[in-house]
């Protein structure tokens, strides 16, 4: 295979590489040479610059001054396109992780995405689908009620009557996306090599589970699946409504779902116009979030006021007719809570109400992944002093969303990385509280979070929860008093065999043990060298041994080049 000149300068990282992964990223050096531009034109590769060639000199730009780092980096994902601009979406719920600052910048960033010609929808749902439009739909609008990064909708109605919206992904955009992760990947791999600074972003991490989230997303056939457990789940409530999606009109790049009409939670105005009750919205469309969290542990994540709506008649076949519906859209980003994670909620929430600093730092490190240098009682004592900063306020003042900012700017502050899970859900949690405000200014998600708290304080100490427990744990007792006698009469026969091994396994030794060796061989040449030295050992030059000079030297260039090694990892 031959590199251009091109590719040899804006790619150098294709060298050390495995085979395999050398044709994707030859398919893609163009568009990391324009990634690589841009970021360097907003100042934002100077992490890059420990890499050889990685970019000309004429590439370097000078930061635009009068704009913050957050604001340049905003500005660059949005140039950057569809893949950077969802990625600075998925950031901006990791408060956690890249700060306050940098998260309500990204949560600015929206795409701009204009439409696709109207015959190539009709190809696109032609071919997913495999029928003509005559069979598949009674009218359709070619004209597209929004588009987004990802996809676009348009109007139909259905060959039964039924008024629905197409969703329609972008022809091609599958194919962009993947092209983008992969040069996220490297580009993640190579930040993380290069910059003690953005490594304790985890950036490797944080590109593989934002891969996972975006080719989920891409999957019209799981939002599909989102609608109907929803609906599954709320199927006694005739206030929360969910949108039918229609299995036969929809593929994996296709959605066809009933169209609710109504009136968006955004539209502040119109709603007060039309009669409607704001604090009850407020207050209903927060506890159907609640509820799908601490109830069923399967919850909308993107509860912006856009993704809500107050629906103008009645989707439900109950009677008497419901006033006031609240309809969901958009449930393509959902957040799961398993059955640990949900008693670690619990323990959370009870914790905080009777003001347990040291069980939320537990938690918090029981959840999250913390360095090796971490200081537990340093982070002890700064969540008792944020419980003793909120301890004076009435629960109806509480402000749940200052709350979790500080938690999250704490947490941060001492390097734990959470899991994805739990960062989206304490995101969720605080743009509930903001969305409901937009309706409420008074609502207070404090006082709706108290019932579940002490719900919770009642099932863990109920009978059924204490002998259930007691039960697992005299099954994981049972078990491994069944294997023990095996296990110990393996290990006394190994060791009197004489054949009994431990193993340990290090990581990230060899670098330490390296340096090590390096100081030993240094030290001993140099005190080699000097006793050369001082004893005149021929030949001499101008009365100084050559053999000890020489020696002394190497000794010292290896010292500085060691002391410097070390210095740069710190």
């Amino acid at each position: 295979m031959r590199l251009n000149k091109s590719t040899a300068c804006y790619a150098p990282w294709l060298l050390p590489m495995e085979l395999i992964e050398v044709p994707q990223l030859i398919r893609n050096v163009e568009r990391f040479r324009e990634v690589v531009t841009i970021l360097t034109r907003h100042g934002l590769a100077d992490w890059m610059s420990g890499v050889p060639s990685i970019w000309p000199e004429r590439l370097r730009g000078a930061a635009d001054e009068s704009m913050t780092t957050a604001g340049r980096i905003r500005v660059a994902f949005g140039e950057l396109g569809t893949t950077f601009i969802k990625l600075g979406q998925v950031l901006s719920t990791r408060e956690d992780l890249v700060g306050s600052e940098l998260a309500c910048e990204l949560a600015q960033l929206r795409a701009n995405t204009p439409s696709d010609p109207p015959d190539v929808v009709i190809a696109m749902i032609e071919s997913e689908l495999g029928a003509g439009m005559e069979k598949l739909f009674l009218t359709f609008d070619s004209t597209a009620m929004a588009s987004a990064s990802i996809g676009q909708v348009h109007r139909a109605t259905t060959h039964d009557g039924d008024d629905v919206v197409v969703k329609v992904q972008h022809p091609g955009i599958e194919r962009r996306i993947v092209n983008d992760l992969e040069i996220m990947q490297k580009l993640a791999e190579i930040a993380e090599q290069q910059s003690e600074r953005l490594s304790q972003y985890r950036p490797v991490d944080t590109i593989r589970e934002f891969q996972r989230s975006l080719m989920r997303e891409l999957d019209f056939q799981r939002e599909l699946k989102n609608m109907n457990r929803f609906r599954a789940n709320f199927k006694d409530e005739p206030d929360v409504h969910f949108a039918t999606p229609y299995p036969t009109l929809s593929s994996r790049r296709v959605l066809t779902m009933q169209r609710l009409d109504g009136i968006s939670i955004s539209s502040k105005a119109a709603l007060m116009k039309s009669g409607a009750d704001l604090n009850e919205v407020a207050h209903r469309g927060a506890v159907v979030f609640l509820d799908m969290i601490f109830r069923d542990g399967f919850y909308h994540a993107d509860p912006h006021p856009g993704n809500l709506m107050l629906l103008n008649q009645r989707h439900s076949d109950a009677t008497p007719p419901v006033k006031q519906v609240i309809g969901l859209l958009d449930c393509g980003m959902v957040g799961r809570i398993d059955d640990v994670l949900k008693e670690d909620l619990e323990a959370a929430l009870i914790a905080a109400v009777t003001g347990d600093a040291e069980s939320i730092a537990e938690i918090a490190v029981r959840l999250g992944d913390v360095p090796c240098d971490f200081d537990e009682p340093s982070l002890v004592s700064e969540i008792h002093d944020m419980l003793d900063d909120y301890s004076d306020q009435k629960i109806r003042e509480f402000d749940v969303s200052a709350c979790l900012r500080d938690v999250t700017g704490i947490i941060r502050e001492h390097r734990i990385y959470l899991p994805a899970k739990v960062a989206m859900l304490l995101k969720v949690l605080a743009m509930l509280e903001g969305t409901a405000h937009q309706l409420d200014p008074n609502f207070s998600l404090a006082e709706l979070l108290e019932p579940y708290g002490q719900r919770a304080m009642r099932r863990r100490l109920s009978p059924r929860r204490v002998f259930e427990r007691i039960k697992n744990r005299v099954e994981d007792w049972d078990h491994l008093l069944s294997i023990l006698p095996k296990d110990l009469g393996d290990v006394l026969h190994s060791l009197k065999q004489g054949n009994f091994d431990i193993h340990l396994q290090h990581r990230r030794l060899e670098p330490i043990v390296n340096r090590l060796v390096m100081g030993i061989l240094t030290a001993a040449l140099f005190v080699g060298s000097a006793s050369l030295w001082s004893s005149g050992v021929p030949p001499l030059l101008f009365g100084v041994s050559i053999p000890g000079m020489l020696g002394c030297s190497l000794a010292m260039f290896m010292g500085v080049r060691l002391s410097w090694q070390i210095s740069r990892v710190r």
